[in-house]
């Protein structure tokens, strides 16, 4: 079976499932790179996977390369296109080939948006007009299926996916053994008005107050770093709160092996949030915004961790408090978040349970994928 998967360039997200595809005896894999790797991520040390891997195709090199990779758009048994441009696959959908689109939520700023007219109508006009096409939609966000469902599109043809970042194999039980005594918070992201980075000052603040022993680490950094320092400064918090700066990935992972609580505080335009797969496969006890994309799919609130209200100080706090309070409660969240991480949420997962939905299709049979990648996602509507 050839397959062929369509983004713009090969990252760390999406490695592990082109590798675990690129495995398959049965399959003949291909990753088609529509771009070269931006000059600003080599600069921060980024690979440039594009070139690393006989399995990609590099379609921006040259007129031989494009040729190839829009042969493969059309003549491929299945075709997974992200970010990239429709003309490659708009010949396959005319002639009814099974393809996936692959799709973080398209209504970040509100669902307001889809009144746009021009919004509305781009919508129709590239996913709707196709709803009795063999075209399925692979969501990158629980709230894709929802987003999609207002234009009529993808009724019954969503399925739950993500992204798929390195699962680590830990001893659990000695890792949480070696977790921090005094309780250690993490927050990692870029300091941008939509990460809330503010709101880990404010909880800090209340914490504080509350007589509670705690550290809280800051890993990045971006256009609001500096005045959130300043807030710690302003609030007198610098002997619980600490601005790192940004780390290399391999050092976040570190971190987050000695860190008993993640936080992850971004609000709806969070498309997914890969840190939340590599947190919880470090055994963090996690406290998460319910609007992030991937919160709904990875965390059972209360049983894996703890979803709080979006954007809500009150609601972070009190769940916060609890994990504070509560040694087996944390202990529990973490062993928890890392079995969800190494049983359902990753790359070879993905792979196997994306064989089995194309099977299903092809022979027209009942999806028979009940939970994790490739499992029917539901209409969330936010």
């Amino acid at each position: 079976m050839k397959i062929t998967f369509f983004s713009n360039f090969l990252n760390h997200h999406q490695l592990p499932f082109c590798l675990e595809m690129n495995k398959k005896a049965n399959v003949e894999f291909r990753f088609v790179a529509t771009e070269a790797i931006p000059e600003e991520r080599l600069k921060l040390g980024y690979e440039n996977m594009n070139s690393s891997y006989d399995f990609v195709i590099r379609a921006y090199e040259s007129e031989e390369e494009y040729q190839r990779a829009l042969a493969l758009a059309y003549e491929s048994d299945v075709v997974i296109i992200g970010s990239a441009p429709e003309i490659l696959i708009q010949k396959r959908l005319e002639e009814n080939k099974l393809t996936f689109r692959y799709s973080e939520r398209v209504l970040k700023k509100g669902l307001w948006r889809i009144l746009n007219p021009r919004l509305y109508r781009n919508l129709y006009k590239i996913h709707t007009v196709y709803k009795n096409k063999e075209l399925y939609l692979l969501c990158a966000s629980a709230y894709t299926a929802g987003d999609f469902s207002l234009v009529g599109a993808y009724l019954q043809k969503a399925y739950k996916w993500g992204y798929f970042p390195e699962v680590k194999e830990y001893d659990i039980e000695n890792l949480i053994l070696n977790k921090p005594k005094e309780i250690s918070i993490l927050w990692v992201g870029r300091y941008l008005n939509w990460k809330h980075p503010e709101i880990v000052v404010k909880l800090a603040k209340r914490l504080k107050k509350r007589g509670y022993q705690f550290k809280i680490n800051m890993i990045g950094t971006g256009p609001l770093e500096e005045k959130i320092k300043q807030k710690v400064v302003r609030q007198k918090l610098e002997d619980c709160v600490h601005i790192l700066g940004s780390k290399p990935n391999e050092q976040v992972r570190k971190q987050m092996e000695m860190t008993n609580i993640f936080l992850f505080t971004s609000d709806r335009n969070e498309g997914w949030g890969a840190v939340l797969n590599e947190a919880m496969n470090s055994g963090c006890a996690i406290v998460a915004d319910e609007l992030i994309g991937a919160v709904p799919f990875l965390i059972q609130d209360g049983v894996n961790g703890f979803i709080y209200k979006d954007k809500s100080l009150k609601s972070l706090t009190q769940k916060v408090e609890k994990l504070i309070q509560d040694k087996e409660l944390r202990e529990r969240f973490a062993k928890n978040a890392y079995q969800t991480l190494m049983t359902n949420w990753n790359a070879q997962t993905a792979a196997e349970h994306l064989m089995i939905l194309i099977n299903n299709i092809q022979n027209k049979q009942n999806i028979s994928i009940k939970e994790g990648p490739c499992s029917k996602a539901e209409i969330l509507i936010r």
